[in-house]
């Protein structure tokens, strides 16, 4: 039986950020967002469904929703302090629109500022992946698609960058390292005495499971060099300073483990007909854009054909079996 403490969500890390619990935070996805941000120790959210009852004028795409009488001014409002953006939202273009009011007016979307502020609002971001498999023949867009849409709309109407705080989820280095973290403290919670050396991430998606696994491979690497070299507990200059591990983690590295090894399966956005390549390298990059391109991150330390399989083989890997 899987207890809590061991499922990590892609949100997981965010309860580290404790810079931001005290502050008003725009949450936007679906399903619980507002109880999952106070669980993560968040004490001030305000939701993109309050935000549009606030200001009924913001929302005007959909023709049946927009106000058909002179709403008053709205009054009391909390100033929005920084964005949670959890996951794909329902309607892309409420959530597009009423966000990007959020930046553009330095958090108080009834104001009218002569000038746009910049560097904008802090942005915590979880869930990159831009594609996932369902039930249908094709993937589906993901989270990692808004993110695109996002970006692309900031950058056209302001002629700016979008910033992120921070880019949580695969292929994110905070989160295999929170992982590690975690498997550590399950290992001294069951008295496990020989420190843990080589992690097993298994995922289907050689743009985010694959390759951030074999991005926090580079990263346990390069930390050992560091040590060895300069006796400095510093992570490898990563690919933006959004992909660097950071906060409480990079401050508690224990350099015990050595190898993330990444293990891909045949069951999701990969699929593979006929006997499995010993390797797979997509020409197409898929990563968020803060990620650099590097073919060879993509490419599996193994390919097995489902996650039982994924588990035999490192149970073999450690002589388990």
């Amino acid at each position: 039986q899987v207890s809590p403490e061991q499922v990590i969500l892609s949100h997981s890390p965010l309860q580290l950020f404790s810079q931001f619990h005290q502050r008003c935070m725009l949450v936007a996805g679906q399903g619980p967002v507002e109880e999952n941000a106070h669980n993560l120790g968040f004490k001030h959210v305000v939701t993109i469904e309050s935000l549009r009852k606030a200001y009924p004028l913001l929302d005007m795409v959909d023709l049946s929703r927009r106000p058909k009488e002179l709403p008053p001014p709205t009054t009391g409002f909390p100033t929005i302090e920084g964005v949670i953006l959890f996951g794909e939202p329902v309607r892309w273009e409420t959530s597009l629109q009423l966000i990007a009011d959020v930046l553009l007016s330095n958090g108080n979307p009834g104001a009218e500022l002569q000038d746009v502020p910049y560097p904008h609002l802090p942005i915590l971001a979880c869930n990159m992946d831009l594609l996932w498999m369902a039930e249908a023949k094709m993937p589906r867009f993901g989270h990692g698609t808004f993110l695109l849409c996002l970006e692309s709309i900031y950058k056209k109407v302001t002629g700016r960058e979008l910033k992120y705080e921070a880019l949580i989820g695969k292929p994110s280095p905070v989160t295999y390292r929170y992982a590690q973290y975690l498997i550590q403290e399950q290992a001294e919670k069951q008295g496990w005495k020989a420190p843990i050396r080589r992690l097993y991430a298994v995922g289907d998606n050689p743009m985010s499971d694959i390759y951030g696994a074999n991005l926090y491979n580079n990263y346990l690497k390069s930390a050992q060099q560091n040590q060895v070299q300069a006796g400095l507990k510093r992570g490898p200059q990563a690919a933006s300073p959004q992909a660097e591990v950071s906060l409480e983690l990079r401050n508690d590295c224990n350099c015990s483990v050595e190898s993330c090894e990444s293990i891909l399966v045949c069951t999701g956005v990969y699929r593979h007909n006929g006997d499995v390549p010993k390797k797979t390298v997509e020409t197409v990059f898929h990563g968020h854009r803060d990620f650099r391109f590097d073919p060879s991150l993509m490419e599996a330390s193994y390919i097995v054909q489902d996650v039982d399989d994924a588990v035999q083989l490192a149970f073999k890997k450690e002589n388990w079996s």
